[in-house]
């Protein structure tokens, strides 16, 4: 399928950041998504960030479970460090990485799927434990890879592929992540990339668990006109085409809106989301004030966006567990070796 591949030539007149690297630099391969998934708008936001806070792409590692959002790795920092994980655990594989070197910058992307369901332990441990990360979810409401089954953050109420209601109620993540102690919290919208593109780089900037709920609506399986994550399913009415599998090419849905302004995103079903983002006035640093609004907008149909909890002053998982600060593989045999005396003050110390 060499179709799939990019071009290794460069325009020599690309804008260059002050690296000297070009924004292809910080792709990676094309997409297999379906046309129009919002997850390939955060990848392109994910590539802005990384490009214009003039980051070396070696200095990344890039971790992900299993889905549609796990893919998405692939499709941006090529020249990064990667690892794809099994199905939930990609927070547990990255406090690893993380504990043997804290020089690199760690990004976990996941999905709804991945971190509200079979990872939903490990990701209340990365939260709590504020490993230095940032974790970006990629929130569909449905299993995308598994023809559109709910998700736990699937809506009340909201219609599956095969018309049933789904009766549980979601899980919200930002909301959870808070309660955990992420001291870093944000939700945005995948066709915002004016919002998105300065909260990936807060993220990346802040010292601790910092955490990103990203709405990304799904072209192929989650078209319900209730859902505030996507789209109602298309084909509803035409299940012989089901076998085909064929998914009609859509634009990308991307919006503009000022901080405080409440905007209804038309889908292309015709159903549509409200997006609130938060006005200037709003203080990001009150935990309490910050889970009260997200509620009370949330009874109001509202999806809040934006920076929603930021503590400045914060320890991450080194800190708490004095850690060296050298790379594990730069240590010398004295160094990981320490000897008998040593393990015996050791033990001492825990009697």
């Amino acid at each position: 399928m060499t179709y799939l591949a990019k071009p290794k030539i460069h325009h020599p007149s690309l804008p260059r950041n002050a690296l000297g690297y070009t924004r292809r630099d910080y792709e990676g391969a094309i997409s297999t998504l379906c046309a129009g998934c919002g997850h390939d708008s955060i990848s392109g936001a994910i590539i802005q960030a990384f490009f214009e806070m003039d980051i070396e792409p070696h200095r990344v590692a890039k971790l992900s479970g299993i889905g549609c959002s796990s893919k998405t790795p692939t499709y941006f920092l090529g020249n990064s460090h990667g690892f794809n994980s099994v199905h939930g655990r990609m927070p547990s594989v990255l406090s690893g990485a993380a504990c043997a070197n804290r020089d690199l910058i760690y990004l976990g992307v996941s999905g709804d799927g991945d971190s509200a369901s079979i990872g939903i332990g490990q990701f209340a441990h990365v939260m709590r434990r504020g490993v230095n990360m940032v974790y970006i979810v990629e929130n569909n409401g449905v299993y995308g890879l598994t023809k559109g089954q709910f998700s736990a953050t699937a809506d009340k109420g909201s219609k599956s592929k095969r018309g049933a209601v789904n009766s549980d109620e979601p899980i919200d993540l930002a909301m959870l992540a808070l309660n955990l102690g992420a001291t870093f919290v944000a939700r945005g919208f995948s066709g915002d990339k004016a919002q998105l593109v300065p909260l990936i780089k807060a993220a990346v900037a802040h010292h601790g668990a910092a955490f990103i709920d990203v709405v990304s609506p799904c072209v192929a399986f989650n078209n319900h006109a209730g859902s505030t994550k996507s789209y109602d399913y298309v084909r509803e009415h035409n299940e012989a085409v089901n076998f085909l599998d064929f998914i009609s090419p859509r634009d990308e849905i991307t919006t503009e809106y000022a901080p405080g302004e409440v905007r209804t995103v038309v889908l292309h079903d015709g159903g549509a989301i409200r997006l609130r983002k938060v006005d200037d006035g709003y203080d990001p640093a009150d935990r309490v004030s910050a889970m009260s609004f997200m509620e009370s907008r949330r009874a109001a149909g509202e999806v809040v966006t934006g920076l929603l909890y930021l503590h400045e002053d914060t320890a991450d998982m080194h800190d708490a567990l004095d850690t060296v600060d050298a790379p594990l593989n730069t240590l010398s045999d004295v160094d990981l070796v320490p000897g008998d005396a040593a393990l015996a003050e050791l033990n001492a110390s825990l009697r």
